[in-house]
């Protein structure tokens, strides 16, 4: 059934980082088909913000919902049901060396729930065509650039069709004309309809690449749809 709900809803929610209060009050919405930029300099509570979305850290105050799924007191036996509905893309790539692409995709699937070995071919051949890479099934990680490796991670994170990517640094080391393919990428995956959530501390992309940002600064989130937030350079996240 089609919903119009957003695909995240935050609603004076507290973020955590152990037991001190990183972010505090902040509301947001991110709507189906949104690229949205988190910016903030180290520290500031991006990634303990990304990692409440995706159920890593629990949510102790306020209200969370990520693609139809309450976060605040989410059951451990929902969480896989809530990470096959978005796709999570970290800096560090992350694949096991010791297999090949199709056997990293193949782990995947199976852990999610595929069990139709023509249909999991088929998505697999599918995704990594979306991501620009043709025939690397059969290769080692180690036989792939570092952009490569990122694409094989954003075409991994597309199996299950989640609602939104969430990606933490996914360029951040990456040189900037292999990152600027990387946002192209994402770009294309966004104008699909997968809304695209993005920490990143590159002011170059954002330069490149204008888009909303929701800016972590003195405990608060400022988001561009309503503040009007000024990026100069590297220095200012």
């Amino acid at each position: 059934m089609f919903s119009t709900e957003p695909v995240v809803r935050v609603a004076d929610a507290t973020i955590f980082q152990g037991n001190a209060p990183v972010l505090n009050n902040i509301s947001f919405d991110i709507e189906k088909g949104d690229f949205v930029f988190l910016v903030g300099r180290t520290g500031s509570g991006k990634s303990s913000l990304l990692k409440t979305l995706y159920a890593d850290l629990p949510l102790r105050l306020g209200d969370i919902q990520v693609a139809g799924y309450a976060i605040r007191g989410i059951r451990n036996k929902q969480v896989p049901l809530l990470r096959r509905k978005i796709g999570i893309i970290f800096q560090d790539f992350q694949l096991f060396s010791d297999r090949t692409v199709a056997e990293n995709m193949m782990f995947v699937m199976k852990a999610t729930g595929w069990r139709d070995t023509i249909k999991m071919k088929s998505r697999l051949v599918d995704v990594l065509m979306q991501v620009g890479l043709g025939s690397v099934e059969k290769k080692m990680p180690h036989q792939l650039s570092g952009g490569e490796q990122q694409r094989v991670v954003i075409a991994r994170a597309l199996l299950n069709e989640p609602q939104i990517l969430i990606a933490d640094e996914p360029t951040g080391n990456l040189d900037p004309e292999v990152s600027s393919g990387i946002l192209k990428v994402f770009q294309q995956i966004n104008r699909s309809g997968t809304a695209i959530l993005m920490a990143t501390h590159s002011y170059g992309l954002i330069k490149k690449f204008p888009n909303r940002i929701l800016k972590c600064e003195n405990g608060k989130v400022l988001d561009s749809n309503k503040h009007a937030i000024e990026l100069k350079s590297e220095e200012d996240f």
